[in-house]
């Protein structure tokens, strides 16, 4: 097989959780540029329908979309239901989800707490669980990739965000846990840390507006990164050109963590 070759996902299947958008849109797009069929699982059914559509029409693949709570068992498992169901495989898993609140810690509630960690922990946990045992059970050497952050390697300012950096920092120890656990069956586990990444919502949103001037001025590339600067690097992990790459975290910050 020849290096190019071995980065095409044709008639393969990838789940991405939150799918609909930002992140999650960018990289189920370049999935799907490399010849996958794309299930969109996300909260927002509206918004990901419009997303499937999108890929079914510009890329001309099959798209599923689920509504998906991934702090949910249940929700969890009907995604992966749904997905034998319509494709009877799954090769690729995006465990992407994530929320953040910028909440000082000395006055988070433990209910704000509770959620980060239950999105962003448990919710990767659970829906790499499902991946990976679906795999398994039906021998499939498939690619499972988490979402971490440069928050697991670094604490952020002037944005006060302990439970996501926590969160983040969770995800990188979950993610060679299960690669080590799941080696043997061929199922490879890795994660990616984005940086500081310019999504519609972060460059819309009030809070985060006028704190971009600040994280660009101690950017050593002075800039955001684009939501598209993810899809080459989970290409690479979500195919065979990565077949020799699991417990690994690859960071995608611009320099951000080198000082």
């Amino acid at each position: 097989m020849k290096a190019l070759e071995k980065f095409s996902l044709k008639d393969k299947v990838a789940f991405v959780t939150g799918g609909a958008r930002g992140i999650g849109k960018a990289v189920a797009t370049g999935f799907a540029q490399a010849g996958a069929n794309i299930v969109i699982a996300d909260l927002d059914e509206a918004e990901a329908i419009k997303t499937a559509k999108e890929l079914e029409t510009n890329e001309g693949i099959k798209t599923l979309v689920c509504k998906t709570d991934v702090t949910s068992v249940e929700s969890v498992n009907a995604l992966i239901k749904a997905i034998d169901e319509k494709f009877g495989r799954l090769d690729v898993a995006f465990c992407n989800a994530g929320i953040c609140l910028n909440v000082a810690a000395k006055d988070m509630t433990f209910e704000q707490w509770y959620k980060v960690i239950n999105v962003n922990l448990n919710g990767v946990f659970l829906t790499a669980q499902a991946a990976g045992k679906y795999m398994i059970e039906k021998g499939i050497k498939g690619s499972i990739i988490n979402t971490a952050s440069m928050s697991a390697h670094i604490v952020n300012v002037p944005q006060p965000q302990c439970a996501y950096n926590a969160s983040k920092a969770g995800v990188i120890q979950l993610t060679k846990s299960l690669a080590i656990e799941w080696a043997e069956y061929g199922v490879r586990v890795n994660c990616i840390s984005p940086g500081y990444i310019g999504t519609e919502l972060v460059k819309s949103s009030k809070t985060l507006i006028p704190l971009i001037d600040k994280w660009n001025a101690m950017a050593p590339m002075h800039r955001l990164g684009d939501p598209e600067e993810l899809q080459t690097v989970t290409l690479y992990l979500a195919s065979e050109a990565s077949s020799f790459t699991t417990g690994s975290d690859v960071i995608v910050d611009g320099a951000f963590t080198c000082f």
